[in-house]
């Protein structure tokens, strides 16, 4: 569903911005030419299952307008009030995801309640076929672009926003055989059954945006493989005897490091500030993205916040 620290990151600042405010722009145009198409083939075949796509799809066109307003709050830089950066502006925005999705998944089972009570069968199959796959390729298009974007910037919005097309995918590709075999066979139970299915693949993809969002609202450690990494690189730094206290988060763009280093208490006072800053470059090296806050404590053998 969504990554929650996708790697590498490759792109530059600059360029991370610019891929980032293009795949939110490539979204909504997607999500706009969808919403039109849906909505007559809706019209014309009264098939639930198009209906819970083209609800599917106006909240993508939610979705997508709340991730290109927090990709702009996001990439503003720091500012006084704001010291370590907009990058949460993102999270919101992946809180804000999930609950759409989760009230459509909602919305889309009353539908298919009332449906079952009241069942009607699907007409003009052909045409929701066509819009089916017409949704089908230019969903696959999008969502190899922001596997692109996602790649180079590890943006959470964009990979939230992945995440969101990815069950508008699987969504089409349902609709139009259930439309179809609803319709060929005369069986609107099949019609139901694609539409609550689609509601229940909603429903999780709702979960699994929220979780990631509400981890980097709450702080949640970098993974354990990176924290692993970073205690690697300071632990073979000459000179270094000792790292603890390390503190991880991420909010945007940006990772945040915080750790203690152990050096001997008989190093001057300039050639530690040296050895401090050697530590810094290395982490940053790794971690090109991160802002590296690092506090030098003397070596004692008896310190248990040594070990």
């Amino acid at each position: 569903m969504v990554d929650a620290n996708p790697v590498p990151l490759t792109a530059t600042p600059e360029a991370a911005s610019r891929l980032m405010r293009w795949a939110s722009i490539a979204s909504m145009t997607v999500a706009t030419v969808l919403i039109a198409a849906k909505t007559v083939a809706w019209l014309i075949t009264d098939s639930v299952s198009m209906l819970s796509s083209l609800i599917d799809s106006a909240l993508d066109l939610v979705s997508s307008l709340i991730t290109f307003v927090a990709i702009r709050q996001a990439l503003v830089p720091p500012d006084e009030d704001h010291r370590f950066g907009h990058g949460k502006a993102e999270a919101l925005a992946g809180v804000a995801q999930a609950g759409f999705i989760a009230a459509s998944s909602g919305g889309l089972v009353l539908t298919v309640i009332d449906r079952f009570l009241h069942p009607r069968p699907v007409q003009e199959e052909l045409v929701g076929a066509a819009v089916s796959a017409l949704a089908i390729v230019l969903t696959l298009v999008l969502m190899l672009f922001q596997n692109h974007v996602v790649r180079q910037t590890g943006s959470l919005a964009i990979s939230a926003d992945r995440a969101h097309y990815t069950t508008d995918f699987v969504n089409n590709i349902a609709v139009g055989i259930g439309i179809y075999l609803s319709s060929r066979l005369g069986e609107p139970m099949i019609d139901l059954a694609v539409a609550l299915g689609v509601a229940g693949y909603l429903a999780a993809g709702a979960w699994s945006i929220g979780r990631v969002s509400i981890d980097v609202l709450m702080d949640r450690e970098l993974p354990a493989q990176d924290r692993q990494k970073i205690i690697d690189i300071v632990s073979r730094h000459p000179g270094v005897r000792n790292v603890h206290d390390l503190r991880t988060r991420s909010a945007g763009l940006t990772q945040f490091i915080q750790l203690h280093v152990v050096l001997h208490p008989n190093m001057s006072l300039g050639r530690a500030h040296v050895m401090g800053d050697s530590v810094e470059a290395a982490i940053r090296e790794a971690f090109p993205r991160a802002e590296v806050i690092l506090h030098v404590d003397p070596y004692v053998d008896d310190d248990p916040s040594a070990e």
